[in-house]
C-alpha cells in the first residue's frame, strides 16, 4: 500500500500563465499538499487532508514556501567542472574550456562522478529535472541516465553530436551519430522517468549531412525533444552564414532538415530574426532564456517580454558551466535583471512560473512535472524565506507574499532551499 505524506506550509500552485492573467487569478494558495505513490494526491486545507488521509505522515513547515521543484531547461552536466572560469566568449570558452573537459569523458568512471556530482549540485539548490547535454561518447549518457535513474529522477539527455570544428576525439560522423543516438534512445527513452534528446551542439559542429541524419532520427521518434543552440552571439550568427551560405538565417540550417517542429528546444535565441521569431511560435518549438550564462560571457539580453508577448513558449535555465551558478534562484534573479535592462521587470510569480511550469511546458512535460497539481509528479521544493539574516530583514518587513518572496529569489542561494522531494521521496543532504 502506499503510503501518503500531508506537507503543509504556504503552497503555491498554478492555475494560469502569470503573463497571460493577473498574477491573482494565475496563482492558487493552500495550506497542505498530500503525497501518495510519488504523486501529488491533493491539495487543499490542511484539516481537509489530514480528515481524508486518516494515519497520514505529516511534515510542517510553518511559514515557509511549498511549490514545485525548479526545472533547469538548458545545462551541460559536463561543464559542471569548468564553471566560473574567467574571461572568454562562446567560440574561445568551447575551445579553451569545454573542449578539452569533455575529452574526458569518455572515461566511464569520470562520467560517473561528474554526473552524481553535477545531480548532487543542483539538488542541493531544489532543482529537480534536469535537460542536459552530455558530450559525444555513449559512455556520458549512459553514466548520467543511470545516476538519474538510481536517485528516481526525471531527466531529460542526449549525446552531443559533432562532426566538425571540434578536436580530434570530440568528433564523431553524421552515421555514427545517428547510430549511437538510436541505440541510447532505444536503450533510455522512456525507462523509469528518463526521456532522451537528439542533441546536435549547434550548426557550426554539424555537417549538413549530420543534420540531415539526426533529422530523420527525430522523425522516426517524434516524441523525444531534440535541444540545440541557437543565435547566442553574433559572431557565431557570422559563423553560421558562411558555413550555410543557402540558409535564410540561423533557424533555417534546422529546418532544411527536418529539426524545427513540436519538441525542439533552442537555448539562447537571443539575435533573433523576424522570420525566426514568427517560425518558432508558428511551429510550437520552444526557446530556452539562459540568463547568467547570457552575461557571464557576454552573449546580449534576451527579449522576454516580446517573445511572450507573441506566444512564444519559453524555459529557463542555468546553461552551466557557460552559466556562472548552479542556482535556479540564482537564474531567476538574472532574467530579472536582464528585464530591467530592457525595460521590462519580471514580477517574482512570471519568475517562479518560468522555472516551473514554464520549462515543464518547454520540455512538453507540462501537467507531469513543474506544478502542484493532483496527479502530477511529485517534485517538490520547500523555501526558507527568511534563510540569512540579511533575507530575514528584508523579508520581515513584506506587506504581502510577494515582497516576502521576492527577497529570496534575489538574493537567495543553496541555504534557502529547506527541503526537496524527488519523485515523492524527500532528499536527505549530509554536509
Amino acid at each position: 500500500m502506499n503510503e501518503t505524506t500531508i506537507i503543509s506550509g504556504r503552497v503555491l500552485s498554478f492555475s494560469g500563465s502569470p503573463f497571460a492573467m493577473p498574477v491573482e487569478a494565475a496563482v492558487q494558495l493552500d495550506e497542505a499538499v498530500a503525497v501518495t505513490g510519488g504523486r501529488i494526491a491533493a491539495l487543499g486545507a490542511l484539516d481537509a487532508l489530514t480528515a481524508r488521509f486518516p494515519g497520514a505522515a505529516q511534515v510542517d513547515h510553518g511559514q515557509k514556501l511549498v511549490m514545485a521543484g525548479f526545472i533547469d531547461a538548458h545545462a551541460h552536466y559536463p561543464q559542471t567542472g569548468i564553471i566560473a572560469s574567467w574571461g572568454k566568449r562562446l567560440i574561445d570558452w568551447l575551445n579553451s574550456y569545454t573542449f578539452p573537459e569533455e575529452m574526458r569523458f569518455g572515461d566511464p568512471a569520470y562520467a560517473a562522478g561528474i554526473a552524481a556530482l553535477h545531480l548532487d549540485l543542483t539538488a542541493r539548490n531544489g532543482t529537480t529535472t534536469i535537460c542536459t547535454f552530455c558530450t559525444i561518447h555513449p559512455e556520458s549518457v549512459d553514466a548520467y541516465f543511470a545516476e538519474a535513474q538510481a536517485r528516481g529522477q526525471r531527466v531529460v539527455a542526449g549525446k552531443t553530436c559533432m562532426d566538425r570544428n571540434a578536436p580530434d576525439g570530440l568528433r564523431d560522423t553524421a552515421q555514427s551519430a545517428y547510430d549511437d543516438s538510436l541505440a541510447l534512445l532505444e536503450r533510455w527513452h522512456g525507462l523509469d522517468r528518463l526521456v532522451y534528446a537528439v542533441t546536435p551542439r549547434f550548426s557550426p559542429t554539424s555537417t549538413p549531412e549530420q543534420l540531415e541524419a539526426l533529422g530523420a532520427l527525430w522523425a522516426a521518434h517524434p516524441d523525444c525533444p531534440m535541444q540545440t543552440h541557437l543565435s547566442e552571439q553574433t559572431d557565431e550568427i557570422e559563423w553560421v552564414r558562411g558555413l550555410y551560405p543557402k540558409a535564410r538565417d540561423y533557424l533555417d540550417t534546422y529546418e532544411q532538415f527536418g529539426l524545427l517542429r513540436p519538441g525542439g528546444l533552442f537555448g539562447h535565441a537571443i539575435h533573433l530574426e523576424d522570420r525566426e521569431r514568427d517560425r518558432l511560435r508558428e511551429v510550437g518549438a520552444a526557446v530556452v532564456h539562459c540568463p547568467t550564462s547570457n552575461t557571464f560571457i557576454g552573449s546580449g539580453l534576451f527579449d522576454m517580454a516580446g517573445l511572450k508577448a507573441a506566444g512564444q513558449t519559453v524555459g529557463l535555465a542555468t546553461d552551466t558551466g557557460g552559466g556562472s551558478s548552479f542556482s535556479m534562484l540564482r537564474t531567476m534573479a538574472a532574467a530579472y535583471e536582464v528585464g530591467q535592462l530592457r525595460g521590462t521587470p519580471l514580477h517574482a510569480a512570471q519568475l517562479l512560473w518560468l522555472a516551473t511550469v514554464g520549462s515543464a511546458e518547454a520540455l512538453r512535460l507540462g501537467g507531469t512535472i513543474g506544478n502542484l497539481a493532483e496527479g502530477a509528479e511529485a517534485d517538490i521544493v520547500v523555501l526558507d524565506l527568511a534563510s540569512t539574516p540579511a533575507i530575514a530583514q528584508r523579508s520581515d518587513r513584506a506587506q504581502d507574499l510577494w515582497e516576502a518572496v521576492f527577497p529570496t529569489i534575489m538574493m537567495g542561494d543553496d541555504r534557502a532551499i529547506s527541503e526537496v522531494w524527488i519523485g515523492g521521496r524527500r532528499q536527505v543532504f549530509e554536509g
